[in-house]
């Protein structure tokens, strides 16, 4: 069973399909699977990267990283980039993320063409009103430090909308009926008696057999009192090493066959045996087998999988061999924007809300 289970449905399209993905151009700099890259060569001084006859001009590239940032500030604060992991910046970081997805949704343009996909009227119609709100929202300190005008923002706003045409394109096919049983949810009150330590270093250290088989010795205790009748919620306070005591799962959260079919066999208030898991000795109480709020949210991130492995396989197929060219000097030079006037952070948000697909 897995530690953590976070669950998250996103409901703006650019978490729907980025995150589906692969990263055209991650850590830092391109990734270099399956496609031709050449660096630099033959870009203009204001063009920080090129996928074929698609391009990426500075004032594009700050409008995402901009508002990316501002995103980060919002919620965490300006001294949120003093943060550092392995030597990286998170600074650096976000630019990346930036430079991915302004990649992916540039990519997915140029899958367009080769599709015949194209804005409808009225699709073009809410692109202009999304740029529209936008850029009418924009302080002129954002405006110059960001070196667009309107044109630039309509635009970006039409490759994005196409991009989501592209994905819904793809995905029209994906059946989105799931049975109850496939995405059923159960609910336990389980004690788990972990095998393993912490040590001062944050590694984990995990027990000697000696330890693990008198670990094993008290998991059956715990099992056999439980079943004699003795308070669940008692036994789980006396054994348990784990902070929490009651989980719902879905079948795709346990990746261990034998655990799975354990807990999903259970009927209501039955008890399982003393189960060996990755973390220690787990003694489980269902509660419920059948959790319908969680059953039903399941379902919809069951879909979502499957769309999202529909999508990647053919996005894969269509980047491998790209050619892309990075202009590693103008993208060294690309920073962060600071001001007082500059905390535009809903160009997505005004996408998500304004730019409309026309109905098939």
């Amino acid at each position: 069973m897995r530690n953590d289970r976070i669950r998250k449905i996103n409901t703006g399209f650019l978490c729907l399909f980025l995150c589906a993905l692969m990263t055209l151009m991650s850590g830092c700099g391109m990734d270099l699977s399956g496609t031709k890259v050449v660096l630099t060569t033959g870009l203009n001084k204001d063009e920080v990267f090129r996928i074929e006859s698609i391009s990426c001009s500075r004032p594009e590239m700050m409008v995402y990283l901009t508002n990316i940032q501002n995103q980060y500030e919002n919620v965490y604060g300006t001294e949120i980039w003093a943060t550092e992991d392995s030597g990286t910046t998170l600074e650096e970081r976000v630019k990346d993320n930036a430079l991915a997805k302004m990649a992916q949704v540039k990519t997915m343009n140029l899958m367009a063409g080769s599709l015949g996909i194209e804005l409808t009227s009225e699709e073009t119609k809410s692109v202009e009103k999304a740029a529209d709100i936008y850029y009418d929202s924009l302080t002129r300190a954002e405006i110059d430090g960001m070196g667009i005008d309107r044109d630039t923002i309509a635009s970006l706003y039409r490759e994005y909308l196409i991009a989501r045409k592209v994905y819904e394109h793809i995905i029209a096919d994906v059946n989105p009926e799931i049975s109850d049983d496939e995405a059923r949810n159960i609910t336990v009150e389980y004690i788990l008696i972990k095998t393993y330590t912490i040590d001062a270093t944050g590694k984990r250290v995990e027990m000697t057999p000696d330890e693990s088989r008198e670990l094993f010795v008290r998991a059956e205790e715990a099992h056999d009192r439980a079943v004699a009748g003795e308070s669940f919620d008692s036994l789980v306070a006396e054994y348990s090493d784990s902070d929490e005591m009651i989980r719902s799962v879905g079948k795709e959260d346990i990746e261990n066959n034998y655990i799975r079919t354990a807990l999903f066999d259970l009927a209501n208030g039955e008890i399982s045996e003393v189960l060996t898991t990755e973390d220690g000795y787990l003694v489980a109480l269902c509660l419920s087998t059948y959790n319908l709020e969680e059953t039903d949210l399941n379902k919809i991130e069951i879909v979502e999988r499957e769309r999202e492995t529909i999508f990647g396989e053919q996005y894969d197929a269509y980047v491998q061999n790209l050619t892309r060219k990075l202009n590693d000097q103008l993208w060294s030079e690309i920073e962060f924007l600071h001001g007082d006037d500059i905390t535009t952070s809903d160009f997505f948000t005004v996408a998500d809300d304004n730019l409309v697909l026309s109905e098939k």
